[in-house]
């Protein structure tokens, strides 16, 4: 597996994580299942899993993805030492929706919570703060995660739906080695709102989120006509392609497709060794830049 450096923690990962979301919310499929796709996505050699507090199917239930991947490697067959997992706090879920809460205090609570569904023997690897709450300074909500780092609770701070700004006010407050904010061939803003060029300059790991545009959208990819062709010449799936081509936006790219099902790591992972073209990119570009 081809790797890369987290941020310029010196700690290398693999270039392609897990994204553990689906195996959490309402839609999630048997325990067992998701703890086989998280032994399978190890077997191949990836070393970096993202998680979050809110991925759950309700406030009820929070914290179920942190509680699913400490099980997954608790019980795996092999050496886990190297793996990362990264986890977010500051979304709620009530009533299975998703709203923000940057107070400080619930922050606090959440990431001691997260701590101990982590194993609570080591640090959090990368704990992020999930999305900007209006209602709090940046300054105020990132306080918890610098207690965190002090105490040791926290190894690695990382920001989820940052803008340049806010990246880096909450820089000013502690060590950020990630940014994660959504990117996907609907949605190309990372490309023209600075974050992407920003964290390549600054060395930082983006992790783009939603990278098939989402449950809702991701069978749509096949309409993208040179992403379906490029896939038919390579003898790869839409998604190997919409992977390479995140890739090729920047080095500082790691991707983090969600899977529930072994067959869609399995696939996924190939992308790895999927290397595109500038011609290639370009007719991905141009094909939908329409949408933008």
């Amino acid at each position: 597996m081809e790797t890369k450096q987290l941020g310029k923690t010196g700690v290398s990962v693999s270039a392609i994580g897990l994204g553990a979301m689906p195996m959490s919310l309402s839609t999630r499929p048997p325990e067992s299942q998701s703890i086989d796709v998280i032994h399978r996505a190890l077997d191949l050699g990836i070393t970096f899993i993202d998680s979050a507090d809110s991925y759950s199917k309700d406030e009820s239930d929070k914290h179920h993805s942190e509680r699913l991947i400490h099980q997954a490697l608790q019980s795996y067959n092999g050496d886990v030492s190297h793996v990362v997992v990264a986890t977010k706090g500051g979304l709620m879920r009530p009533n299975g929706n998703w709203t923000r809460n940057g107070n400080p205090q619930h922050l606090r609570e959440t990431i001691r919570i997260s701590f101990e569904a982590l194993g609570g023997d080591k640090p959090i690897d990368v704990w992020q703060y999930h999305s900007p709450d209006p209602n709090y300074t940046i300054e105020e909500s990132l306080a918890p995660a610098k207690e965190g780092v002090e105490a040791g609770m926290i190894r690695f701070v990382g920001v989820s739906n940052f803008s340049v700004q806010q990246i880096k006010r909450a820089r000013d407050m502690v060590n950020i080695v990630s940014v994660q904010n959504q990117y996907n061939p609907w949605y190309r803003q990372p490309e023209f709102d600075g974050v992407l060029e920003y964290c390549e300059n600054e060395s930082l790991t983006f992790l783009p989120w939603s990278p098939f545009g989402g449950r809702r959208r991701h069978q749509g990819l096949e309409d993208f006509s040179a992403i379906a062709k490029l896939a038919q010449e390579k003898g790869v799936s839409v998604y190997c392609i919409v992977l390479a081509w995140l890739c090729s936006k920047s080095p500082s790219i790691l991707p983090i497709p969600g899977a529930s099902k072994i067959s869609s790591i399995e696939d996924t992972v190939q992308s790895v060794n999927i290397k595109l073209s500038d011609d290639e990119v370009q007719r991905i570009d141009k094909d939908t830049a329409s949408i933008l």
